[in-house]
């Protein structure tokens, strides 16, 4: 049985065509709820693994911290792997292909950089562009797609997803990272986005979510850039640079223990 609520996002299209075109944003992307059939959402956050089960990467670096990602299932996690396998599948590719009219978009079944994500009290993801060629194909990195699974969030938690405008410093988006609702952005060289706020959860409760992307062989010539990593920027001033410099110590903690 499909997971996806392929039936209700086909009925959206028209409506999320207009979102991804909307001349007035600095960078394309869309957003909506009911991603997955009510019940296959329940089975997924059901199965979610906690961070201390399996092999969770959790490496904390100067930019990014209590992060936890998953990218391998298989047998032990029948319900994800089936999940992603239709995220990343042909029937959705083509529905999102046919939203933003990139017809070579191809997914990415090593799930590099995606996947389940986790994050625990303390968390944060400084705003940034993400690296812009995949590390195998080196094919160019387009699109991400990102669906939340947190009931019952709170604004006092943070972990919002902040999409930002850096030439004229503005924030563009304060999405509330709530269960069963998906964001798609394009990736490119201002398609700035994060979490950086650090998270502010009761104990048991984390930041929860999948994500895919997506990949074309090219690229428009005046979209085309040198080959670089994640690029991270500092939306919070002074309190964002002692952040950092507290993340930057325990990441190089990390690296001398091991």
């Amino acid at each position: 049985m499909e997971m996806i609520d392929f039936e209700s996002i086909e009925k959206k299209q028209a409506d999320l065509k207009a979102q991804w075109n909307d001349s007035k944003k600095t960078f394309k992307y869309l957003m909506f709820d009911g991603f997955f059939k009510p019940e296959s959402a329940e089975q997924i956050l059901g199965a979610y693994p906690t961070v201390d089960m399996g092999s969770w990467d959790g490496t904390t670096y100067v930019n990014q911290k209590n992060k936890f990602a998953l990218t391998k299932f298989g047998a032990d996690h029948p319900v994800l792997q089936n999940a992603f396998d239709e995220f990343n599948g042909d029937k959705f590719l083509n529905i999102v292909k046919s939203i933003v009219d990139i017809n070579d978009l191809v997914a990415d079944d090593e799930l590099f950089g995606g996947g389940l994500h986790q994050s625990v009290n303390g968390a944060f993801l400084d705003v940034h562009v993400d690296f812009n060629y995949h590390a195998t194909t080196k094919y160019h990195r387009r699109m991400n797609a990102i669906v939340y699974m947190n009931k019952n969030w709170r604004k006092e938690y943070n972990g919002y997803l902040e999409l930002w405008d850096m030439d004229k410093k503005k924030q563009l988006e304060y999405i509330e990272p709530i269960f069963n609702r998906c964001v798609i952005f394009e990736t490119n060289e201002v398609s700035f986005h994060g979490h950086p706020k650090p998270l502010n959860t009761p104990e048991g409760i984390t930041r929860k979510s999948m994500a895919v992307y997506y990949y074309t062989p090219g690229r428009p010539e005046n979209e085309t850039a040198s080959e670089h990593n994640t690029i991270y920027v500092n939306t919070e001033g002074t309190s964002g640079l002692f952040k950092n410099l507290k993340s930057g110590l325990k990441a190089a903690v990390e690296r001398v223990k091991k």
